[in-house]
Parts: structure tokens; C-alpha cells; sequence
């Protein structure tokens, strides 16, 4: 029920759709000869746009999310295992051509295969089956097989968690598959704006993980006023920012983390 209401509730909010039932709501209200509701529902939707496309408001949401953790500064002597979290690929496409197509994620399934590269000795799960609600798709953990192999991981040493369909799900399923043992250092590979909620899931869950976050989509830098870049990407920003941080919200709300931005240590 937490994962289809908060599918519906997302479809409905992100700046693109919201924008949408705002326009939507201001010809209804203009149809019903509401004149000054007509107007602010329309100016509403203007600045939702505007200020998603055409500012820098996306990224600067991104950068607490992004600054959170940290790479480790020097070289890792042991590592028993490797985590890398799903949504890198584009399962509707995958289900019907076979291959391994990835999306503006796929960052985290190339680090995935260097770091098992690196550290051969350690084992890898990809934890991810297909969270889609509204789209039939195939699961990361059974696509990534198919791209970690082509770039060089052993067949044998990839292990699929494929049930999990969210972030708390991942954390579950994944120490149930994994069983970790006290002393274990385990390395959690997800997005950098994702890292916080998946530490604190994994936190949660009673799973000791070392944050590896890649696929940053801002520069750390930015400061706010019109966008130096496109307008698809200042959206992409945007949406990304509001998704996470609505889900950050939503976990807290529920007690899957134990606070709003989980922090190191």
C-alpha cells in the first residue's frame, strides 16, 4: 500500500504534472466565471514552471542531498561486499529488446562493476527488482547481469536481489540475503542525492554500510538565479530534488529512517 500510494502521490506532485492540474484548474475555474481564482491557479503554474525550468532552484535542493556523504579519501584494504541499488536501467525498454539500456542513473551499475574489478574478492548484489507501478518494466537486478558481465564481472559472483520494489525494501531484502557479520565492511553504491535515504533504510534495518555515492547531477557550486543549462535538465533537477525530498519525508513520517537527512556516522 506505502509503495502505491506514494507512486500516485509523486505522479501527481512533480513540477511537471502539478503544473498541469493547475492550468487544468484554472480553466475550470475561468469556465465557471471565477475570475480571481482563475487567475492565481494560472500564475501558480507559471511560477511552478518557471521556477523548475528556468532557475537553478533544482540543484541547489540537490546540494545538501548531494554533500551528505562522501566517498572514503584513501584506498580500502578489505571489502567483503558490494551493494549497488537499482533504478540505473530502463526496464520497460529492457523487458522488450533484452538488452541492458540505462537512464540518467546507469552511473551506479558502471562504478558497481570498477569497484568488483577493484576488489575481486569481494562479493556483489544487486538489490532492485521493478518498483514501476504504472509501466510493466524488467528489474534492475535481472538486467544488470547482462551489463556486469559485459564489462568484465565474473558471472558466478553476482548475486540478484530482485524482489525489493523501494529503498526500504532494498535494505530488508538485502540483509536477509546477505546475512553480514559483525566487522564486515559492505559498500552501499547508489546515487549521491539518494545516498542519505538509503543509509538511513539500511541504517534501519541494522545493516552497517559505507556509503559509496556516484552519479552526481550538480557541479556543487551552483548559486541561485536562471539556469546556466537547458531547461530539461533544470527540470530534471527539479523533479529529482522534490522526489527525494518527499521521500526523505515520507520514510521519516513512517519510521524507515530514524530522521529527516540522515547524517555520517
Amino acid at each position: 500500500m506505502f509503495h502505491l500510494a506514494s507512486a500516485v502521490f509523486w505522479t501527481l506532485i512533480q513540477p511537471v504534472n502539478l503544473t498541469g492540474l493547475l492550468v487544468a484548474a484554472s480553466l475550470t475555474a475561468a469556465f465557471l466565471r471565477w475570475r480571481r481564482l482563475s487567475i492565481s491557479f494560472g500564475l501558480l503554474g507559471l511560477l511552478v514552471l518557471g521556477l523548475s525550468g528556468w532557475t537553478t532552484l533544482g540543484a541547489l535542493f540537490l546540494h545538501p542531498l548531494e554533500n551528505r556523504f562522501q566517498q572514503p579519501a584513501g584506498p580500502l584494504e578489505d571489502v567483503d561486499g558490494i551493494i549497488v541499488l537499482g533504478g540505473g536501467f530502463e526496464g520497460a525498454i529492457n523487458l522488450a529488446r533484452g538488452g541492458y539500456e540505462l537512464n540518467a542513473s546507469g552511473d551506479r551499475f558502471v562504478e558497481a562493476a570498477i569497484l568488483a574489478l577493484r576488489y575481486p574478492d569481494a562479493r556483489l548484489v544487486v538489490s532492485g527488482g521493478s518498483g514501476s507501478v504504472f509501466l510493466a518494466g524488467e528489474g534492475d537486478a535481472d538486467t544488470a547481469p547482462r551489463l556486469l558481465t559485459a564489462l568484465g564481472v565474473a558471472p558466478g559472483r553476482i548475486e540478484m536481489e530482485n524482489r525489493s520494489r523501494d529503498t526500504y525494501e532494498n535494505a530488508q531484502f538485502s540483509k536477509r540475503l546477505v546475512a553480514p557479520r559483525p566487522g564486515e565492511t559492505w559498500l552501499l553504491v547508489t546515487s549521491a542525492f539518494h545516498m542519505p535515504r538509503a543509509v538511513g533504510a539500511f541504517r534501519q534495518a541494522d545493516f552497517p554500510v559505507l556509503p559509496w555515492p556516484v552519479d552526481y547531477k550538480t557541479s556543487g557550486t551552483e548559486r541561485f538565479g536562471l539556469a546556466a543549462d537547458n531547461v530539461l535538465d533544470s527540470l530534471r533537477n527539479t523533479t529529482t530534488a522534490m522526489r527525494e525530498w518527499v521521500g526523505l519525508l515520507a520514510y521519516r513520517l513512517t519510521g524507515r529512517i530514524d530522521r529527516l537527512l540522515p547524517a555520517p556516522g
